[in-house]
């Protein structure tokens, strides 16, 4: 292996890593503010209760993708010092604003949170957790601001070898991040929910002794499952319309379509063979790949072979045509995870809404295990939105192959992608005991109820 390839390793590591812990920090806060403002209209205690178990696991997760974070930012400097070079003057504005602005906010208001508990008023104290929500979200906002930058370059000019920004403007309206931000978004309120039904299903199986608060967990686990689910696929329709526009190498790829058609259809089960640009299996439904793209029937999609000749044209001698069987597998099993948790999370909400919810010991351990499904969409969507979108790094300006660091030998790369990712596999197993511990526990209910008079 080259450097490239080894750097390119690297990067999917550490960045998938760190994304296994992104979206339920942003599902989380947005489910434990909601959980105290609840509190603090109704009085409920079991919401106080149900904030607290939950908040804690939150912070668990809020350390370690602190932690795996950072690291990320190093890999900039290490292998990718070309791309920060040419990348530098767009990339480090919204990369500062989040750790100035959305990061130090998010932590200052944890921070608060943590300690104040029978110091302010349930409103107040739900006022915190609405920040830290806010800063959490803000935080993802900025980082994929600079994503999007990479997937649909706008407001630059290429000038001395480099992109510069000419309009911040242009930056944050970018129609790709506002597609994607949602898409984010409401992936971690799905993964929130499926986090909280799954730890829920072990206390119900597990037959724990205070378990009301646990059941109403799984209530409200099944409606932030469904809500997010519902939206993180109406989202992904337009999305993918978006990108048929856009990126349509990526969607081509994403769908192993070969060649150009008007009604184009829509791939069941394909085996590409990208040797000799076809596919060696190809089961469709006619038209539909026409009507996801365009709400009709009718309508031209390209295929990988037209698109390679166009962007010939376009860019000059190379091949264009990412890897097709990595897009089209990572894509399918996206979609097919996401459909499995529309299902549970449909079947837990409808049977929560009976007076007495109860679930029998099978679909209690379907529930538990499905807390995985989340992870899986979204990491093979992300690998999905990177590998379909290659050879490019910033799509139309920027080859993979020219942001690699020439001073950075094969033994240097090696090095780091040995040493990274045996430093997060031990992250990852502490970060799970310490869940194991806090989940096992019974919801916490040592407390008096609070002052409404304290500030």
């Amino acid at each position: 292996m080259d450097v490239l390839s080894i750097a390119r390793w690297q990067f999917a590591i550490v960045t998938v890593y760190h994304f296994f812990f992104v979206p339920i920090t942003l599902g989380m806060s947005v489910s434990i503010a909601i959980m105290e403002t609840i509190y603090a209209k109704t009085g409920r205690e079991e919401y106080r209760k149900m904030a607290k178990f939950w908040g804690k696991l939150f912070l668990i997760n809020f350390a370690i993708g602190v932690a795996t974070g950072i690291v990320q930012e190093f890999q900039f400097g290490m292998s990718w010092s070309e791309y920060s070079r040419f990348m530098g003057d767009i990339f480090g504005a919204p990369l500062a604003i989040e750790a100035l602005l959305a990061f130090y906010m998010e932590s200052t208001f944890i921070g608060v949170w943590i300690f104040t508990w029978d110091k302010f008023s349930p409103k107040g104290h739900a006022a915190l957790a609405w920040l830290v929500a806010l800063g959490s979200n803000l935080s993802a906002i900025w980082i994929l601001t600079a994503n999007s930058f990479m997937q649909e370059p706008v407001g630059y000019t290429l000038a001395n070898g480099r992109a510069e920004m000419v309009d911040f403007f242009a930056l944050i309206s970018n129609p790709h991040l506002w597609m994607q931000f949602p898409h984010v978004f409401f992936s971690g309120i799905t993964q929130a929910g499926f986090f909280m039904m799954g730890i829920s299903a072990w206390h119900m199986l597990k037959k724990t002794e205070k378990i009301e608060p646990f059941k109403m967990s799984m209530r409200f686990g099944a409606k932030a499952g469904l809500i997010g689910i519902i939206l993180v696929t109406f989202i992904g329709h337009f999305q993918a319309q978006h990108m048929v526009e856009h990126q349509p190498m990526k969607m081509a790829a994403g769908e192993a379509h070969w060649n150009t058609e008007n009604p184009a259809a829509l791939s069941i089960f394909s085996i590409p063979d990208q040797e000799n640009h076809k596919n060696s299996v190809d089961i469709t439904i006619p038209n539909m790949l026409s009507f996801l793209a365009y709400d009709s029937f009718e309508g031209e999609v390209k295929g990988l072979n037209d698109l390679q000749k166009e962007y010939e044209q376009k860019y000059g001698p190379g091949d264009y045509i990412p890897d097709v069987t990595g897009s089209y597998i990572s894509f399918r099993i996206m979609i097919g995870a996401g459909l499995l948790m529309l299902i549970i999370a449909v079947l837990v909400y409808v049977q929560s809404r009976k007076k007495e919810f109860e679930c029998n010991p099978f679909g209690l351990k379907v529930i538990f295990y499905s807390i995985f499904l989340p992870t899986i969409a979204i990491s093979t969507g992300w690998i999905f939105t990177e590998v379909a979108r290659q050879p490019w790094l910033v799509f139309g300006l920027m080859k993979t192959s020219d942001g690699i660091s020439k001073a950075v030998s094969v033994a240097e790369a090696w090095i780091t992608l040995i040493g990274f990712t045996l430093l997060y596999a031990v992250l990852i197993v502490f970060t799970v005991q310490l869940w194991k511990k806090y989940a096992k526990k019974d919801m916490d209910d040592d407390y008096e109820p609070l002052n409404s008079s304290k500030a």
